[in-house]
């Protein structure tokens, strides 16, 4: 099932490649000229883009500021941005810029700067959303912070249509598991409300 979805929105167009370009900053982008790989991207006649793809993966971006205009100037659809990689940059939180891009399936966010797993509920916004990676943030020293117990089942829980997450599919019994932890969380938050009322 994820590796059926997962062909149907790597898309046809090859991505518009930012990596490892040692980008600061999002505006960067405009001058900065895209990896080129074994297929070159098709332009529209105003010369945007056609993909659906963005790439900006080992970068050094601290934010998103000006990541929508950018992207408008870079995308000839940006509302259709369904791949996008931002993996090791130095990322502290999900910045809400990226929950106004309603069609993004794929969301790389592994080895960035991100210390609250709060900010995942975020992202419970996207409809599309299948697949997100979050290893190789701070999080990560948290105890927990494995395919078991407490992390990936809260993601799962806030985020119940993704199919894979940090590259690892989402079966029947993480689903399972998910769902009891949230049933247990639910009444440990109601117990501690007794307790402060009392």
């Amino acid at each position: 099932m994820s590796r059926r979805y997962y062909m149907n929105t790597s898309v046809q167009e090859p991505p518009l490649d930012y990596s490892f370009r040692s980008i600061h900053v999002i505006p960067d982008l405009v001058s900065e000229e895209p990896r080129t790989g074994l297929r070159p991207v098709k332009h529209s006649k105003s010369g945007k883009s056609l993909t659906q793809s963005l790439w900006l993966n080992n970068n050094v971006l601290s934010d998103l500021k000006d990541f929508s205009q950018v992207v408008s100037q870079l995308l000839e659809h940006p509302e259709n941005l369904a791949w996008l990689d931002l993996s090791f940059n130095d990322l502290t939180s999900i910045d809400p810029v990226l929950m106004t891009f309603f069609n993004l399936s794929v969301l790389y966010l592994h080895g960035n700067s991100i210390h609250r797993l709060g900010e995942v509920n975020k992202l419970a916004v996207l409809p599309c959303l299948r697949s997100l990676t979050l290893h190789g943030n701070p999080i990560e020293e948290e105890k927990g912070y494995s395919p078991s117990f407490p992390h990936r089942q809260y993601v799962l829980c806030n985020l119940p249509r993704v199919t894979t997450f940090d590259f690892s599919g989402v079966t029947k019994a993480d689903r399972t598991t998910a769902e009891v932890w949230k049933r247990m969380n639910i009444k440990l938050k109601k117990g501690q409300n007794k307790k402060d009322i009392l």
